[in-house]
């Protein structure tokens, strides 16, 4: 009788951390064995990964403390019994509980700067970081914005790496959120940017009367309801209030639209981001020339209008 084959198709979460940790020596074991477990349980990535070996790296990279563009050498490196189990229990974490990746590390990476993540705070993948990369110049190409502000804050990732790439302006935080705010005053600590950068609790500018602002950045809750209620497992982690706008996802996004050239400079800039509702905000304002913005790294739905636009179509905004 010939041999049964061994089902290849279970996962080895079967068995218990001490037994795999004792069975991953160095370094390459690890990334190999989490990236098959990742493939295996299909898993959703989109909070800073895109694939399953992706994120294998991410996870082993963050657990060790090790940059991203580590020496390659070091994957022969054997590792200790701890960094095997918490390698082994981040792993089994990941895929039982669905928590994304930067939750479970408490960090994320946006425009080349570390920020500390939480659930309070949605997890920053915004291409917007290409914008703050190349310090804004399609709009100011002689001199950076002296103020900004980075509304629906979040955990301060756009401000705060703003205010990094550009260190001569100002920048407002703004969230509604006491807890994101919580987290994005750590974040402020962390990058030591206390004496040009601020948090205010105020829901969208209503805690930011008499401010003006050569530039006004804002990632808000955009998704509408059908995407929400169908949405990876992964996502229902983040706060909700940061993500669902109602039906067509322009709850928030109106408000915007129609309050912010108050707080803007005579030659100020919006730039906001509506993801995939972009095509409901073009059949929301037919008439209005958004300019939408293409990125080298992937992304849509980013847009840009000047305060002159939102003079111009003052009136379908109201």
């Amino acid at each position: 009788m010939a041999e049964s084959l061994p089902d290849v198709s279970s996962s080895t979460l079967v068995l218990s951390d001490q037994a795999l940790a004792e069975g991953l020596i160095t370094l390459r074991d690890c990334l190999r064995w989490a990236a098959s477990e990742f493939h295996l349980t299909g898993l959703f990535y989109g909070h800073g990964t895109d694939s399953a070996w992706d994120e294998a790296v991410a996870l082993t990279l963050g657990a060790l403390h090790l940059p991203w563009n580590v020496d390659p050498a070091v994957l022969e490196a054997r590792l200790l019994p701890m960094e095997r189990a918490r390698i082994v229990a981040l792993v089994r974490m990941r895929i039982e509980t669905r928590r994304p990746l930067p939750y479970l590390l408490g960090e994320a990476f946006f425009a080349g700067f570390p920020f500390r993540v939480d659930e309070r705070v949605l997890i920053p993948r915004s291409p917007i970081a290409e914008l703050i990369e190349h310090g804004f110049a399609a709009w100011f190409p002689v001199e950076p914005p002296a103020r900004v502000l980075d509304l629906c804050t979040g955990s301060g990732c756009i401000g705060i790496a703003t205010a990094l790439h550009l260190p001569g302006c100002e920048v407002d935080l703004a969230d509604i959120s006491p807890d994101a705010l919580a987290v994005a005053r750590l974040n402020i600590t962390r990058h030591e940017v206390g004496e040009r950068v601020r948090a205010v609790e105020s829901d969208l500018f209503a805690g930011l009367a008499g401010q003006r602002y050569d530039l006004i950045v804002c990632n808000p809750p955009y998704v509408d309801t059908r995407d929400l209620t169908t949405m990876p497992a992964e996502f229902r982690h983040e706060p909700a209030l940061a993500l669902g706008a109602g039906t067509d996802g322009l709850d928030i996004v109106r408000r915007i639209l129609r309050e912010a050239r108050d707080y803007l400079t005579s030659a100020g800039v919006l730039i906001v981001e509506v993801g995939n509702s972009d095509h409901h905000l073009e059949a929301a304002f037919p008439e209005v020339p958004f300019l939408w913005l293409e990125f080298e790294r992937g992304g849509q739905g980013v847009f840009a209008l000047t305060a002159d636009e939102l003079d111009a179509h003052a009136a379908s905004f109201a």
